[in-house]
């Protein structure tokens, strides 16, 4: 199986490469995993002992965000080494200023993995939600690195699980983390029935990263004088088949304001939205708190205004769930925003607790969103209540970035 593994790594690499000419993220991993190894050489101090946490994209880093940080908070004599996977996370945190060293993760080969371990010698390192690298985990585990995996979760349907080759092998990868947190009980039980038992749930560390943003979430006047005195649908990371709904409710709602921020913020994909959209419209880096007041529609054009812009919504929909799966709900919870979405949303767990709640409505086409966005909309009572529910929900789950920093650190 190895083989099988080594093979599909090398082939993936091989596309990369070969595509990274025409496709701007396969270029920008070509181009960063090229200088991995030299800016590492360039600037690796080992006056202090290092910690490497590494975050598959945007949505792994939002989680190992608060880890982190506590780590610099209550641990400063560690230096923080950060790795990404996709550019999604690297070119937008990049400059992440509680990082002390920020890379591209290299492909994982045995050479790659003993070179960086050589190069950054950690002393312990944390992998979050979703990466299982073979060699990186191998090699640490020869140097007798503790490895950590948290905010996990697993389904059974993942192959782990499945009586195959190709699972049994992939059991012994999880057998090589020292300890893994998870997000929910039936996870622990997965792993416990294939003999994984350095397991523990502590729920998922966004909870801890919405509150903080909660907390120091910031006023943004154009939005205020967007919304005014009406009700305000904001709909975040949002994609075609999202845009589409919301484009058909637009035209017919013009009572009701909309803010908008697209998942992809080029230029090319604001225009394709703009001309689409008949009512009044104006992005955000266009807008003035006058200019602002007598449009319906908002585009947000720019990135990192979006979890402070729940806070004004009256209603959420969160984008991706007519694709691979929903963007974060939480950054809209915490402000006790009622949230609709499409309806890949199974594979999260937050997502379907509030489901469960009834704080979160999922829907499947446009008739469906229709009836739900109009009657949580003209139901002000029904509202009030959802509202009261989400900020409930979330304070309780509150707290796993400390479970974590305790469990690790209290054993060293």
């Amino acid at each position: 199986m190895k083989a099988l593994y080594n093979i599909s790594i090398f082939f993936y690499s091989v596309l990369i490469k070969l595509v990274a000419p025409f496709n701007l993220k396969a270029s920008q991993i070509n181009n960063g995993r090229k200088q991995t190894f030299a800016g590492i050489k360039a600037i690796i101090n080992h006056d202090r002992p290092i910690i490497w946490v590494h975050c598959a994209s945007l949505g792994e880093f939002e989680q190992g965000r608060p880890v982190i940080e506590a780590i610099k908070r209550t641990h400063p004599e560690y230096q923080i080494f950060l790795t990404f996977f996709s550019p999604s996370g690297y070119e937008i945190r990049k400059n992440y200023e509680l990082a002390d060293y920020i890379f591209y993760l290299p492909a994982d080969t045995k050479r790659n993995a003993q070179k960086l371990i050589e190069l950054v010698r950690p002393e312990l390192i944390f992998f979050v939600k979703y990466e299982f690298w073979f060699h990186y985990i191998n090699e640490l585990n020869k140097n007798n690195i503790p490895i950590y995996l948290f905010s996990a979760i697993f389904r059974k349907n993942q192959h782990f699980f499945k009586n195959t080759p190709w699972g049994k092998w992939y059991r012994k990868i999880l057998s090589g983390f020292d300890h893994i947190f998870v997000q929910d009980e039936k996870s622990v039980e997965l792993l416990n029935q294939i003999g994984i038992h350095q397991v523990i749930q502590v729920g998922d560390t966004r909870f801890d990263r919405v509150a903080e943003i909660a907390l120091l979430g910031k006023n943004i006047p154009i939005v205020e004088k967007f919304k005014g005195d009406h009700q305000l649908v904001v709909a975040g990371s949002t994609w075609k088949p999202d845009e589409e709904l919301l484009i058909q409710y637009i035209h017919s709602h013009p009572e009701t304001k909309f803010i908008i921020a697209p998942h992809e913020t080029k230029r090319s994909n604001v225009e394709r939205l703009i001309s689409l959209l008949k009512s009044q419209v104006i992005c955000y880096t266009e807008a003035t708190e006058e200019s602002v007041m007598n449009k319906q529609v908002l585009i947000v054009d720019t990135i990192g205004l979006l979890s402070s812009i729940y806070k004004y919504a009256d209603l959420a929909y969160i984008g991706g769930g007519f694709g691979v799966g929903i963007h974060n709900t939480l950054e809209a919870a915490i402000f006790g925003t009622p949230i609709i979405f499409g309806p890949n949303y199974l594979k999260f767990h937050e997502a379907t607790s509030m489901v469960k709640l009834g704080i979160a409505f999922p829907v499947a086409d446009y008739t469906t969103f229709q009836t739900t966005i109009t009657n949580l909309l003209t139901d002000t009572q029904k509202r009030n209540s959802i509202s009261n529910e989400c900020i409930t929900f979330t304070k309780q789950n509150i707290g796993a970035t400390q479970k974590i920093i305790d469990k690790v650190f209290n054993n060293r």
